[in-house]
Parts: C-alpha cells; structure tokens; sequence
C-alpha cells in the first residue's frame, strides 16, 4: 500500500488479513498468503508461453521469487523477463496488489536481485564450462574474470538507478564485490552446485530493476571478453566473501554518480556496445541523476532542517 508522501507498506494477505512483520525463508505459508495472486499469475504465464518455475518465499516479508527456465535464445531470455515483469505487475493490481522490482524498497530488508545464469555451447551443443571439477574448466574461469574486468562499466546497467546502489549492504545475499567462488552466495560471479553437464555461472550483480536486454549485453561481453583474451581471476573466495571483499580484481564504483562516470568512459564497454548507445546512456542517466537530486527529500528534513 502506498499514500501520497508516505513509502509504502506491506500488504495484509488477502487470504487471512494478517499483516507481516517476520517472514520465513522458503515458507509454505507465505505462498499460501497469497496463493490466489498466484494461481493467477501462473494461469497467465502459461497462456503467454513464458517458461516460468516454481516460486519460492524469500528472505523478506512480502518478498517472492520465481524463475525463468533455461533458453539458448540470449534475446529470447530478455523478452520473456520483460513480458513477466509486465505480467508480475498486472496481475497485482487485479489483486489490489502493487508489485515491484526495485531494487531496494525497504529499509533494512533485503533487496530484489535479478540474478543471471550464463554457460557456454560449443558448435556441436556441448557445454564448455561442463568439468567434474566444481570450479569448472579454464573457459569458464576465463569467462569469469572478462565478467569481473568488465563489471566496474557494467554497474551502470546492471544498477541503473539512484536506490540501485542501497541494495549492495553486507550480510544481505547482495554482492558488494567483484568476486567469485564455488557455491558461495556471498560472492559477486557463484559457480553453482549441479552435475557437471549443467555448471554454469550465476551472475549476482544485477538488481530486479536493470533493464533485461541490456543486463544480458554487458554480462555477454564480460563473457566474450574473458575469453577472447583468456583472462585469469584467480583463487575463488572461500567462506564469506563479505569480509575478502578486498580479494577482488578490481574496485567497483560506490555509487550513481561513479558508476554513471566509469561507464561513460569505458573503451571496451564501448566496443561491445556501440559508441552511441554508450554516449546516449550517459545522457540520459545523466539527465535522470540532475532530476532526481532537484528534489528535496524527506530524510534532508530529518538530517538537515534543525541541524543546520
């Protein structure tokens, strides 16, 4: 629920009129709170055609998660996340619900993430991450470290908005650096646990409300880059990766204004993308971040009005 001036509230069930204030991490009841949304929204994927799986309580009141299923089509895999995204939202609202995928919508919850899965078919189908070692084969290691070069330009896409950057706290299942390791979901780039035929990369940067299509560009060129030039990102992080943040490769921008900065200036982001896309971005994050901060919020009165 929302009012004007106010942020907006977690919903009571419409099944039982109980508002939530704990949650439980894969919890059957918090489905069941709102399983008439989501019979809904199922009935309405598959009349669509959209791939989606099970869905899963997550680690915030209110907080849901459901997946697309595996696609070859990299272009086919962001049109599908766009129609859910649209199909998401106005189920919602013939619920009297209000869905979102913004990044960080309340203060000391965790964040949405839009988490990327990515492997790598040879030309006879073959997956070239597949290894009976869980840290996978030098190609999949080499396509780490171009993700890893490449995500200090790519925070710009992958977290495109002004809350975008509140969503990377420590200890909140969102990544706060460039690392990577073997099942570890503390860390930026998780090689996930599977038969060796399905290892791939999940890539955790990106937040719920980065553009899909353009998620999937910069994630594809850190790919393409790493192996190309067969580039090494080093021992994966064991443990929380939260406390070796400092283990990373490189330094990620801190917040909108670096990461719009570090895009804009980026050569090779600029090669995979198009120097006009990379300039017309720039512009229009720009003239976003001058809107945006033209505003007087309300956490200026509580820090400013008095004490100043």
């Amino acid at each position: 629920q929302r009012y004007a001036g106010q942020a907006p509230s977690l919903p009571s069930s419409p099944v039982t009129g109980h508002t939530p204030s704990g949650h439980e991490v894969y919890g059957l009841r918090e489905l069941d709170d709102y399983m008439p949304y989501l019979r809904d929204l199922y009935d309405a994927a598959e009349a669509q055609g959209l791939p989606i799986e099970a869905a899963i309580s997550e680690f915030a009141p209110g907080q849901l998660e459901i997946g697309l299923e595996h696609r070859a089509d990299a272009l086919r895999v962001a049109d599908e996340a766009m129609m859910f995204k649209r199909l998401v939202k106005g189920c919602a609202v013939s619920h009297g619900l209000e869905a979102t995928f913004m990044a960080k919508p309340f203060e000391g919850r965790a964040g949405n993430g839009q988490h990327l899965h990515v492997s790598v078919l040879d030309q006879d189908g073959h997956n070239i991450f597949a290894s009976d070692d869980p840290q996978g084969t030098p190609e999949l290691r080499h396509a780490i470290a171009g993700m890893q070069q490449l995500l200090p330009a790519g925070i710009a896409i992958f977290a495109p908005n002004q809350n975008s950057y509140r969503r990377f706290v420590g200890n909140s299942y969102a990544p706060v650096a460039a690392t990577w390791g073997v099942n570890n979901r503390t860390v930026g780039l998780r090689v996930t646990a599977g038969p060796p035929a399905s290892r791939h990369v999940e890539h955790r940067v990106s937040g719920a409300d980065a553009n899909p299509y353009l998620a999937l560009a910069a994630m594809l060129a850190g790919v393409h880059y790493g192996l190309t030039n067969k580039l090494d990102p080093g021992p994966p992080i064991m443990g929380d990766g939260y406390a070796q943040a400092d283990k990373a490769p490189v330094d990620l921008p801190k917040n909108w204004f670096a990461a719009v900065d570090t895009f804009a200036s980026s050569e090779v982001l600029k090669d995979y993308l198009g120097a006009r896309f990379q300039a017309m971005y720039t512009i229009v994050k720009r003239t976003e971040q001058d809107r945006y901060f033209a505003h007087v919020p309300l956490a200026d009165y509580d820090w400013c009005f008095r004490n100043a």
